[in-house]
């Protein structure tokens, strides 16, 4: 473990969300974290019941300009919880909102249904179910806060037998059917999947990929090289894991999340570097930051604002 970074003062976080480009979108992995109070939270709020009111303080902090809905990962949201969250939220603060795991997964688990681990997943990729509810109740009760909607697959085992170019088919007839008034970002979790045929038909239907760091994904720099990895008019982070580690010992490393605890700069540089590609080529980049990262979310973020200001200054 390296040494911690300074906790930023109010001063510094006002300097720094007002030196970011425009067209950088800053935000954590879900928001209702206890171990952010003194630093994100400054009231008092209970165990349960208070995410809509959490994100008005949120969307408050200097740095953050969205935010990434976890929870639609695991049961679509409500007309009543859309209504909660706009009512806290500023005009013109998008969400980047995950998709609901029914359609992302290929292979159940023994988590996600264990009387149907080892099956496979009737809706992987059903468009219509996305549709249906999904995307319409979103864009019907929260279409003024929606965000790009992230398809993140799950790791499709050895043993389903499908290669690079029949996940590209597949995801390609699953593109080809959904409506254009939304955005979209594909998360893939299998590496021999990022393919020039993956890209291209990404670059197809206008759909980015999310540049993701996980257990077992090549670092973002890498994702970042490969050909044609920017396929969309918007760019998309996802600071997960440091490659290598497991989520439930990131989890157990870092909770509650209240201060950095494993510094990763090589990390942090790569999400640099994709700003900056972002900023060359003039689109928007939602970046988002798990607190499983580092240790702190918000205080990853400030660490790479730090950098990314330095590195603006040494080009003028």
């Amino acid at each position: 473990m390296g040494a911690a970074d300074p906790l930023p003062d109010p001063a510094e976080l006002e300097t720094l969300g007002a030196a970011l480009p425009p067209q950088v979108l800053f935000g954590t992995s879900s928001w209702t974290y206890p171990g952010w109070q003194g630093l994100i939270y400054h009231r008092s709020y209970p165990k349960t019941g208070a995410a809509g009111r959490m994100l008005e303080e949120y969307a408050r902090f200097p740095l953050f300009r969205t935010v990434g809905i976890d929870s639609s990962f695991y049961r679509p949201l409500t007309p009543k919880t859309y209504a909660e969250y706009g009512a806290h939220l500023p005009a013109g603060f998008p969400c980047v909102s995950k998709v609901w795991n029914q359609i992302t997964v290929h292979t159940f688990t023994r988590e996600q249904a264990p009387a149907r681990a080892g099956q496979p997943n009737p809706d992987f990729l059903n468009a219509d179910l996305f549709v249906r509810e999904v995307l319409e109740p979103a864009l019907e009760h929260f279409r003024p806060h929606a965000g790009p909607f992230v398809f993140e697959l799950q790791t499709i085992g050895h043993q389903a037998g499908m290669t690079a170019l029949e996940f590209g088919d597949r995801l390609d007839a699953f593109l080809s059917r959904l409506p254009r008034d939304a955005t979209y970002a594909v998360e893939i979790r299998n590496a021999e999947f990022l393919t020039p045929a993956y890209f291209a038909v990404l670059r197809e239907h206008g759909v980015a990929h999310v540049f993701n760091s996980w257990t077992r994904m090549p670092p973002l720099g890498e994702q970042l090289d490969l050909p044609g990895s920017v396929p969309a008019t918007f760019l998309v982070a996802r600071v997960l894991l440091r490659p290598g580690r497991a989520f439930q010992e990131a989890v157990d490393t870092f909770a509650p999340y209240d201060r950095i605890q494993d510094p990763n700069p090589e990390l942090r540089a790569d999400v640099v570097k994709l700003i900056e590609r972002a900023v060359a080529l003039r689109i928007p980049a939602y970046v988002l930051v798990n607190n499983r990262a580092e240790g702190s979310g918000p205080l990853t973020i400030a660490a790479i604002a730090r950098m990314l200001g330095r590195a603006v200054r040494r080009t003028k």
